[in-house]
């Protein structure tokens, strides 16, 4: 069988291109900007082709021809926890780099990960913006907006999935992973019984550790301020896993350990985002990590629907 090759555009720390790695892609090329994203990723993924540097100043001339172009393209201009000015800012503008560079390798899938709110932004001129761009250029389309939660990953991340392709015998036969609750815990990928590093732990003689004390009833809950105080999960779900862990120190989430209340570990957050024990941190501040933590993707989702383009691809040629 032949190999199929991917290709990706603000690839982070590497989410996208693992659930198609997993999924028996080859990973051709991958680019990203930021420094300590793109040491995080060479740290992972060993010996592939990443391009550091800012994707307008790359050559599309120069890159290998893939059999899928992928992209998580910069969300905050249209979140709901960003500015939401879309199109209108310079990130949002970015997607159109994609389309550029689309246009010199003529991929046959297009896969793009964006934020549930990418439909409903500017009263949805912004999703249509980008689904006829794709049909401008030939591409059937297909998309989900899907809960984490709803696919075994015991965390609540709502995002849109977007898969292009060039055949309509694929995207006529396309399906998205079926909604599969597994049941899984909070507390089945993060350890209590393990002790981290005493820099995540709470101070018991700090005003911090009489609020979250006192908040923390349920030990078997996942615990972070909000805007509106500290904010429990509920059955077992963790919240949405947000950049902003890098900013504020108490956005990143605490829990009740066998030892004491703490923050959560950069490793931790990746187990909840579905990544193997593996995956881990260079020697970046823990900032960097949170942030890269919560700007990642779920891989088990990623690869699933790699997996079906994969078939797809081959037998739809």
């Amino acid at each position: 069988m032949n190999t199929l090759k991917v290709g990706s555009l603000f690839s982070g720390i590497g989410g996208i291109d693992l659930g198609f790695q997993q999924a028996g892609f080859e990973i051709a090329f991958a680019n990203e900007s930021d420094k300590d994203t793109c040491k995080t990723y060479r740290h992972n993924l060993k010996n592939c082709n990443l391009i550091e540097d800012d994707i307008r100043n790359v050559n599309a001339e120069a890159l290998p021809y893939v059999d899928v172009l992928s992209a998580g393209f910069p969300c905050q201009s249209f979140s709901v926890c960003g500015n939401k000015k879309g199109f209108k800012d310079e990130r949002g503008n970015l997607f159109f780099e994609i389309m550029h560079i689309a246009d010199v390798l003529q991929p046959p899938v297009i896969f793009l990960e964006n934020v549930a709110n990418l439909t409903e932004h500017d009263n949805g001129k912004t999703f249509n913006v980008i689904h006829n761009e794709l049909a401008s250029r030939d591409y059937f389309i297909r998309y989900v907006i899907a809960d984490a939660c709803n696919y075994g990953i015991p965390q609540h991340r709502t995002r849109i999935y977007i898969v292009a392709f060039k055949s309509p015998c694929a995207c006529e036969a396309f399906r998205f992973p079926v909604e599969c609750k597994s049941g899984k815990h909070i507390f089945d990928v993060i350890d209590k019984t393990l002790k981290v590093d005493d820099l995540y732990y709470v101070s018991q003689e700090s005003s911090l550790y009489a609020k979250l004390n006192k908040a923390m009833t349920d030990s078997r809950q996942i615990y972070r301020f909000s805007d509106y105080g500290i904010q429990s999960s509920k059955g077992g779900i963790s919240f949405t896993l947000k950049a902003n862990m890098g900013t504020w120190y108490n956005r990143v989430p605490f829990i009740k350990d066998n030892y004491g209340i703490r923050k959560i570990t950069p490793c931790e957050c990746l187990a909840l985002q579905g990544f193997p024990k593996g995956y881990s941190f260079p020697d970046i501040p823990s900032t960097s990590a949170y942030k890269q933590c919560g700007n990642t993707v779920c891989v088990p989702i990623i690869k699933n629907i790699a997996e079906q383009i994969k078939v797809l691809t081959l037998s739809c040629e």
